[in-house]
């Protein structure tokens, strides 16, 4: 394996490890979920070009991933309206 396949692995287990930690504020966890997306999108960026083949999946992949930003700002912004925070612990699924 070449040192930028170490690097990737490295970024997205850092990803991983972010995401698992942050627990406390929805914005961080937004913020380390679009992280993954992009070592995801990087990843999927380098075997489509190592290997030749179109990038029309990758068109695809960040409609998707520009639906999912979407979709978490707009529960971000649902929630800081109606609890006035970010913080994931004041969410209770009563509250919806």
């Amino acid at each position: 394996m070449k040192l930028i396949d170490f690097g990737v692995i490295f970024m997205f287990f850092s990803g991983v490890l972010v995401f698992s930690l942050s627990h406390k504020h929805l914005l961080m966890t937004l913020f380390s979920l679009e992280y993954l997306v992009l070592v995801l999108f990087l990843t999927l960026f380098m075997f489509l070009l190592n290997f030749g083949f179109e990038f029309y999946f990758i068109m695809i992949f960040l409609v998707f991933t520009v639906c999912e930003g979407a979709l978490g700002l707009s529960i971000l912004v649902k929630m800081v309206r109606s609890h006035g925070n970010d913080l994931l612990s004041s969410l209770s699924i009563l509250s919806w």
